[in-house]
């Protein structure tokens, strides 16, 4: 009896084994979409990891699809920068020569250390520049700058004219000239006519006394 029951468990045995080995040689086209968890957006170029079969490496599309060949009972990782490690396993007994999963990710949160950049490369460098560095003037000192006589002869010399300004002198100009008008008028000495009538008169004189 004993060795019936020996026969049979062997019997099963063996057909499980070949059953078994029979299943891990089937090929089967393995497909899926990858998403996110939270959004539902799908995550293009993800990398697509058989562990069961050397370590052997494929990609997702940019629309988060991909799509290649496995045996059942290879290990798959998925992984994407700034996502969990995702892993799952190709079933045994797929009665199907295609398998396809939904695989949705889950973002991964890095919480970097804060890192203070210096443009000094040592303590010896930041010294010297520390040292040689001319700090700014406060309000005071630029209040003084401002104010001071090259600053303000300088400004004389760039601003333009206000109206005041060009109002004012448009006015001199004119009162100016209108002077000079007058006096060009009124004095016999710059006008040509009269120094004519006075050469006159002193040749007519000369000629009555020469007469008398």
């Amino acid at each position: 009896m004993r060795y019936c029951f020996t026969l049979i468990l062997l019997v099963f045995s063996v057909t499980a084994f070949g059953q078994q080995k029979t299943d891990k040689d089937k090929l089967i086209q393995f497909s899926g979409i990858i998403t996110d968890i939270d959004s539902g957006n799908v995550i293009p170029y993800v990398t697509i990891t058989n562990l069961s079969a050397k370590s052997k490496r494929v990609g997702a599309d940019y629309r988060g699809y991909f799509t290649f060949i496995v045996n059942p009972g290879d290990t798959i990782l998925f992984t994407a920068i700034g996502y969990k490690k995702f892993s799952t396993i190709i079933p045994l007994g797929t009665p199907d020569s295609k398998y396809t999963i939904m695989v949705k990710l889950r973002a991964e949160v890095i919480n970097l250390p804060t890192v203070r950049v210096f443009p000094w490369a040592t303590t010896e460098e930041f010294t010297r520049e520390f040292l040689s560095m001319k700090l700014a003037d406060d309000d005071l000192a630029i209040a003084k700058k401002n104010l001071s006589r090259s600053s303000i002869n300088g400004l004389i010399q760039a601003l333009p004219r206000d109206a005041g300004e060009i109002g004012s002198q448009n006015y001199r100009y004119n009162f100016d000239r209108m002077i000079n008008k007058n006096m060009v008028q009124t004095n016999p000495l710059l006008n040509p006519f009269a120094w004519g009538k006075l050469m006159q008169q002193i040749f007519d004189g000369d000629k009555q006394r020469s007469d008398n």
